[in-house]
């Protein structure tokens, strides 16, 4: 399996090289040459699988430079049951992401945030850690992660990355931007490796100064710097296996079809789904949901992309998807104009000149509705309502992000056939965002047990400008 990238002027490189370098060198993103297909015979084996059975089947697609064996060791050393033991009562913690009904056969909530840092985003970075430490390790080198997060990435990147050896981990997030307790996940790891870095800025900020030192050839190869954001495909690939289980657990047979919603902000965790579609998986519909930042919810209703700087960028209730320049867009539209990278070469230009764009009347956006998209977006008293009424009807308590989904997931499934089971992505725990949640049901959300003292642990940050050179200054100081 060969690797390209979605601008077309870099070489074709192979898994375990593009694993750690992030960005293509020309600053497009890395796509598989082709997506494998999925035949209803392979269906019809994974769906007996456990976990780790069907992501060594899904990534052994994807990946040929690792051995089966060591591949298989990594799966069954990141999908194991008591790192994702966060489980609701009742749910088996062995199937890493339960699904619970809440409308039985008909609306689901597909459980993603079981792991350490309660957000779906465990579920891709803690196979990344596992895979750099053993590619590091097989080459004898080091890397130094640079990332930015609008509030869960850098969580999980970090308590995937502890402690690993030949591994630092630089992470930047929006100063004051986050919640308490994603602050106090990310800022209390004490861990020598670990480099917090909170910019004054938005979290759009934060992903433009990643991108700019991405884009410095020379500082990226004298530090070897590598990516965790979902700039980097190991991060989709992993995510890509939950939609299969998902699907799995919502049917009983290969002949019926699902829809998803799926809150999002990157466009990375919508991004897996659509690539599982194209690989064969039977997929009605996707649903998109943003929160007041509704830049990706405008592409699809108008084909018109406008990213907006910080200024415009809102700061919600749900900060996790507080992002209006959406990095894994470009994989989609990289398909959806037929993958040609002239193409996408111009679009890009125009979004970092300020400008974007619009492919209404295009033949592209003709063909926008073979890719079984439709979105909607959600507002703070929106998820308020969501948050409460879920709570009301099923006894259930569900997180702002997850309710952003919820909302637009029961306003728009009237546009799919009555049975069709719809399947709302679960992105976090509740306990997260606990002052929105005491806001809509009057109760705060319990913690886990072994988060409990938390937000009272000692913090370790430095605050520093949003700009390129700062950062640079920061990594040249700390970096191996």
């Amino acid at each position: 399996m060969k690797y390209i990238s979605t601008r077309g002027q870099a070489p074709e490189q192979s898994f375990c090289d593009i694993l750690l370098g992030g960005l293509a060198p020309d600053g497009g993103l890395y796509l598989p040459k082709n997506y494998p297909r999925v035949s209803r015979a392979d269906l019809e084996r994974w769906r007996k699988l456990s976990y780790p059975e069907l992501a060594l089947e899904i990534l052994s697609l994807f990946i040929d430079d690792i051995p089966v064996a060591d591949l298989k060791n990594l799966c069954d050393k990141t999908w194991r049951a008591d790192v994702y033991s966060h489980v609701r009562p009742g749910q088996d913690a062995r199937q890493i992401t339960p699904l619970t009904w809440l409308e039985e056969g008909k609306l689901g909530l597909l459980e993603l945030s079981n792991g350490p840092t309660l957000a779906f985003k465990d579920m891709a970075m803690q196979l990344l850690g596992n895979l750099f430490e053993y590619e590091l390790r097989r080459r004898g080198e080091h890397i130094n992660i640079l990332g930015a997060t609008s509030g869960d990435t850098g969580s999980a990147a970090e308590y995937a990355m502890r402690g690993k050896a030949g591994i630092k981990v630089f992470m930047l997030s929006p100063h004051g931007k986050m919640s308490d307790f994603q602050r106090a996940q990310m800022y209390s790891l004490q861990d020598p490796n670990i480099y917090n870095l909170a910019v004054t800025g938005m979290f759009d900020d934060a992903q433009d100064v990643v991108k700019a030192v991405f884009a410095d050839a020379a500082f990226k190869a004298r530090y070897r710097i590598g990516a965790v954001n979902s700039i980097n495909w190991a991060r989709v690939l992993a995510q890509i296996v939950y939609y299969f289980q998902g699907y799995f657990l919502a049917t009983k047979s290969n002949d019926e079809r699902v829809a998803f919603c799926v809150p999002t902000g990157n466009f990375g965790n919508i991004c897996a789904g659509h690539i599982a579609r194209m690989m064969g998986l039977p997929v009605e519909k996707l649903i998109l949901a943003t929160n007041e930042n509704d830049v990706l919810d405008e592409f699809f209703r108008s084909g018109g992309y406008r990213p907006r700087g910080a200024a415009e960028t809102r700061v919600t209730s749900s900060p996790s998807m507080d992002i209006s320049k959406a990095s894994n867009f470009e994989r989609f539209v990289f398909d959806l104009v037929g993958r040609d990278a002239a193409k996408i070469r111009a679009l890009w230009a125009e979004v970092e000149s300020g400008q974007g764009w619009n492919l209404s009347g295009t033949e592209y956006y003709a063909r926008l509705p073979d890719y079984a998209f439709i979105s909607g977006k959600s507002s703070h008293a929106d998820r308020l309502a969501t948050i409460r009424e879920i709570r009301e009807r099923t006894q259930i308590l569900i997180d702002t992000h997850t309710a952003d989904g919820m909302f637009v997931a029961l306003e728009l499934r009237h546009l799919l056939p009555p049975e069709i089971p719809l399947i709302v992505l679960e992105t976090a725990q509740p306990a997260k965002f606990a002052a929105t949640i005491a806001q809509a049901t009057g109760q705060t959300p319990p913690l886990p047990a072994d988060l409990a003292n938390l937000e009272s642990l000692p913090q370790r940050v430095s605050i520093i400008p949003a700009e390129v050179a700062a950062v640079k200054e920061f990594i040249a100081a700390n970096a191996d």
